[in-house]
C-alpha cells in the first residue's frame, strides 16, 4: 500500500575541506621605487583566478596581493608599491565528481612583510582555505494513506523546506568628490575600503542589501610642493540582486563576502583628477528557506490485515531561533614614546575573526579577536606617519533559549561601528560594535515511512489475546498504540468505554474487544 506524500527539499553537504597555505618569499623593490628607509604601513588581498575540480580533489589558483605604504630612505617622503605572490593549492574532497558546485572561502590569517635591506623585503603570509560541496536531497513525507480502514498514527512538523539556494555578485560603484579646500589628485599612494552595517534581507524576487562604504585615501596633492593629503569619507549604499522564487516571509540564510574591490581616480567635469571611483564586489551566498506545516503518518495498522511498514531514517530541520546580537568592546592603547607624540589621527581598520564558537546552556559562546590598524601623524616633520597594530579579544554569548548538542547553527560575524579617539598624546582609546547573527535550527532523526507491504497475520499471537480483557492505562500510552496492539480500533474502545476523545490518563482501566477473527 502506498502513501500520498509531500515533499520536502533540505541541503546535506557532501564533503568539507579546511587547507593552510604558508607563504614565504622575498620581493625585491622595482627600480622606479625608492629605497625603503621606514615601513608604514601593509595590507593583503588575496585574488582566485581558477577553480578545476576533479575526483575528490580541487585545484585552487591565485594570488596574494601585497600593498606596503612606507618612508623613502633619502628624501623621506611617503611612497607605496604593490607585490604579487602566486598561490596554489590542492584540497582533498571525498566524494566530489567535476560538476558539483563548489563554495570557496578564504582569509588571511597573518600577514607579515619585514625589510631585509632597503632594495628587498621579506613577504610571510598564513592564507586558510575552507571548502564545501553541498548537494540537494529531496525528502517524501506521508500524510495520507489510499485506504480508508488503514488507521494512521500522525504527528504534526513545522519543517524547513529549502525554497531558494543560489549564488549571485553584487557590484557597489559609487564616487567620491574632494572638497573644494582639497588640492587635485597627483598620485594615489594608499586607500582602504571597509564595508560595514551590512544588512541583507530578502523581499520579492529579490535580495536587498544596504549598508555603508567606509573610504580612506592618501594621495599626493597636485599643489606646489606636492603635499600629502588624506581623506575619510562614508557612503551609505542600497542595491539588489535578482532571487528568483524569492519573498520576504522566507527564512534567510544569506553570506557575503568582498571578492574584489578597487579604486580609482577620475577626472570631473572640468577635466580635472578630483573623483574617486569606488569598485566593489561581493558574493552573495544565498540559501532562503520556507517554514511548512506537516501532518506525518509515523505507523500505520489495522485490525484485519497485517502490513510491514517499509522506510529509512531522515534527518529533518525545524527552525529554533534566529538573533541578532552585539558585542561592545572598549581598550586604550599606548603608543611607544619613540615615535613621538601623537597629533593626529589619521585613518583606523578592524576586521573581526572568530577563533572559536561553542554551544552553552540556552546559548552560543563566541570567541575571537578584533584586529585593529590605526594610521596616526606625530610631532617629527622628517617622519610624521606611524601606524599602530593591536587586536583586542572578545567573548560573547548568543543566546539561543532551547539550543542542543542536536542543532545545527549558522553565525556570520561583522564589524558594525569602530571609533579611534585620542585619550593623550601617547594613547589611544578604541570603541567598536560587532554584530554577530546566529540562525540555529532543531535536527531530529525520524523514521519516515515509504509504503507497507501486506504480510500473513500473525495468527499464533492473535489466539493468544483474549476476545475481552480489561486493560489498564501506563503512563506513556496513547489510544492508538493500545488499538494496535490488541487489533481493535480507536473507534471501538471509545464507543465500548463511552469516551469523548482519546485523551487518557495513566491507571485508566479501558475495556478491550479484539475485532480480528481467528
Amino acid at each position: 500500500m502506498e502513501f500520498r506524500k509531500e515533499d520536502i527539499q533540505v541541503l546535506r553537504t557532501k564533503s568539507r575541506a579546511t587547507s593552510q597555505v604558508t607563504l614565504d618569499m622575498d620581493y625585491n623593490v622595482p627600480d622606479v621605487k625608492p629605497d625603503i628607509g621606514r615601513m608604514i604601513q601593509n595590507k593583503g588581498e588575496v585574488t582566485v583566478e581558477e577553480v578545476r575540480l576533479n575526483d575528490g580533489h580541487a585545484f585552487v589558483k591565485g594570488k596574494l596581493q601585497a600593498d606596503v605604504l612606507y618612508v623613502g630612505e633619502e628624501d623621506g617622503r611617503v611612497y607605496s608599491l604593490s607585490a604579487g605572490v602566486p598561490v596554489e593549492e590542492t584540497l582533498n574532497l571525498d566524494g566530489i565528481v567535476n560538476g558539483d558546485k563548489l563554495c570557496l572561502k578564504w582569509e588571511i590569517e597573518d600577514l607579515s612583510i619585514h625589510i631585509i635591506h632597503s632594495r628587498k623585503m621579506n613577504i610571510r603570509a598564513v592564507i586558510t582555505f575552507y571548502a564545501s560541496v553541498d548537494e540537494l536531497t529531496g525528502i517524501r513525507l506521508p500524510v495520507a494513506a489510499d485506504d480508508e480502514n488503514i488507521s494512521v498514527k500522525k504527528k504534526q512538523m513545522c519543517l524547513l523546506s529549502l525554497a531558494v539556494h543560489k549564488k549571485d555578485t553584487l557590484r557597489l560603484k559609487e564616487e567620491v568628490e574632494l572638497v573644494s579646500n582639497k588640492p587635485d589628485i597627483a598620485e594615489l599612494l594608499w586607500y582602504t575600503i571597509e564595508i560595514r552595517g551590512l544588512d541583507l534581507r530578502p523581499e520579492e524576487q529579490k535580495v536587498k542589501a544596504k549598508g555603508e562604504l567606509f573610504i580612506f585615501v592618501l594621495y599626493t596633492g597636485g599643489d606646489e610642493g606636492s603635499t600629502l593629503q588624506w581623506l575619510e569619507h562614508t557612503i551609505p549604499f542600497n542595491g539588489e540582486a535578482e532571487c528568483t522564487g524569492c519573498t520576504s516571509e522566507m527564512i534567510p540564510n544569506l553570506e557575503a563576502s568582498v571578492i574584489s574591490q578597487s579604486l580609482e581616480v577620475r577626472p570631473d567635469a572640468d577635466g580635472e583628477e578630483r573623483k574617486l571611483q569606488a569598485d566593489v564586489v561581493l558574493e552573495l551566498d544565498m540559501k532562503l528557506y520556507r517554514e511548512e506545516e506537516h501532518d506525518v503518518i509515523m505507523d500505520a495498522y489495522t485490525p484485519f490485515r497485517q502490513y510491514q511498514t517499509k522506510g529509512r531514517p531522515e534527518m529533518l530541520e525545524s527552525l529554533l531561533i534566529r538573533n541578532f546580537s552585539r558585542c561592545r568592546l572598549s581598550d586604550r592603547v599606548t603608543i611607544r614614546e619613540t615615535q613621538g607624540k601623537i597629533l593626529q589621527i589619521c585613518h583606523s581598520q578592524g576586521d573581526v575573526k572568530v577563533d572559536k564558537t561553542q554551544i552553552v546552556s540556552d546559548g552560543i559562546q563566541v570567541d575571537g579577536i578584533l584586529r585593529l590598524k590605526v594610521l596616526y601623524i606625530v610631532g617629527n616633520d622628517d617622519m610624521p606617519f606611524y601606524s599602530a597594530e593591536t587586536v583586542i579579544p572578545f567573548s560573547h554569548i548568543v543566546e539561543a533559549r532551547g539550543i542542543s548538542k542536536d542543532s545545527v547553527y549558522y553565525l556570520h560575524s561583522e564589524l558594525e561601528q569602530l571609533s579611534t579617539t585620542m585619550a593623550d598624546s601617547n594613547e589611544l582609546e578604541i570603541r567598536a560594535t560587532i554584530g554577530v547573527n546566529v540562525l540555529v535550527l532543531q535536527c531530529s532523526e525520524e523514521f519516515i515511512l515509504d509504503k507497507m507491504e501486506e504480510a500473513p497475520l500473525d495468527q499464533e499471537k492473535i489466539r493468544s489475546l483474549p476476545g475481552i480483557t480489561v486493560y489498564i492505562v501506563q503512563p506513556e500510552d496513547t489510544l492508538w498504540d493500545i488499538a494496535k496492539r490488541f487489533y481493535t480500533t480507536t473507534e471501538e474502545i471509545r464507543s465500548m468505554n463511552e469516551l469523548e476523545n482519546e485523551e487518557i490518563s495513566s491507571g485508566m482501566p479501558l475495556l478491550l474487544v479484539k475485532k480480528v477473527e481467528e
